[in-house]
C-alpha cells in the first residue's frame, strides 16, 4: 500500500556533513540514524541542521564527513523528556538524499514550505536594535492523526502582519531553516 502523501511540509537542503551517524531509533526493522549538515548562508555564516535518515537510504556505517549532500524531506518535531522536562527537539526528515561535487549557489541551499495552523498567539517585539520579530508556533499535519509543532520567526512587517494571526488561523510560510546556539537569560524577579 503507498505511503498517504501530502505536500504541506516540504524542505531541501544542501551542506557539508560534519558529523558521524548516530542512531535514533527503530521502525519495523528500519533504523534511523541523525547525522549534523552545516549549510552556508550569504553572509557567510553556517545553520547546522540534523538529518534523520533511514539506514536503508544510506550506508550509515561509512564516513561522510567532508562530502556535500543534497537532502530532501520534511521538518519533523518530537519531544524527548529530559527529566522533568520536555525538550522540542527538530530535525529534517530525509526521503531523498543523493552527494554532490562542491557546491557555491548558496541561495539555494536551504528551502522549506510549510502550510498549517497557528497553535500558540504570536508573540510580537523589538529587538534591541529595533527590528520586529514575531515568533510563532506551527502545527503542520502528517498523515495519520499526527502533526508537528515548528516555531517560526517572521521578521519586519511580516512580524507585524503576523502578530494578528489568532489560534487556528491557517498560514503557509516559505523560508529557511535556522539554527543557534544560545543561552537563555532569566530575570532575577
Amino acid at each position: 500500500m503507498p505511503e498517504k502523501v501530502i505536500e504541506n511540509n516540504r524542505v531541501s537542503v544542501i551542506g557539508e556533513i560534519i558529523s558521524g551517524f548516530t542512531f535514533s531509533h527503530e521502525v519495523y526493522g528500519e533504523g534511523f540514524y541523525v547525522v549534523n549538515v552545516a549549510v552556508s548562508r550569504l553572509s557567510e555564516q553556517q545553520d547546522v541542521i540534523p538529518l534523520m535518515i533511514s539506514d536503508r537510504l544510506i550506508d550509515v556505517h561509512q564516513d561522510y564527513q567532508g562530502c556535500t549532500v543534497e537532502a530532501a524531506g520534511q521538518f519533523r518535531s518530537y519531544n524527548r523528556h529530559e527529566g522533568l522536562k520536555n525538550r522540542l527537539v527538530l530535525s529534517v526528515f530525509v526521503r531523498e538524499i543523493r552527494f554532490m561535487e562542491k557546491f557555491t549557489d548558496y541561495t539555494k541551499t536551504n528551502q522549506i514550505f510549510l502550510d498549517g495552523y497557528v497553535c500558540k498567539q504570536p508573540v510580537y517585539r523589538k529587538t534591541p536594535l529595533g527590528r520586529e520579530i514575531a515568533d510563532l508556533l506551527l502545527a503542520v499535519n502528517r498523515p495519520y492523526a499526527k502533526s508537528d509543532y515548528i516555531p517560526c520567526i517572521a521578521w519586519g512587517r511580516n512580524a507585524r502582519f503576523a502578530s494578528g494571526f489568532r489560534i487556528g488561523t491557517r498560514i503557509q510560510v516559505w523560508g529557511r531553516v535556522q539554527s543557534r546556539e544560545y543561552t537563555k537569560r532569566l530575570s532575577d524577579t
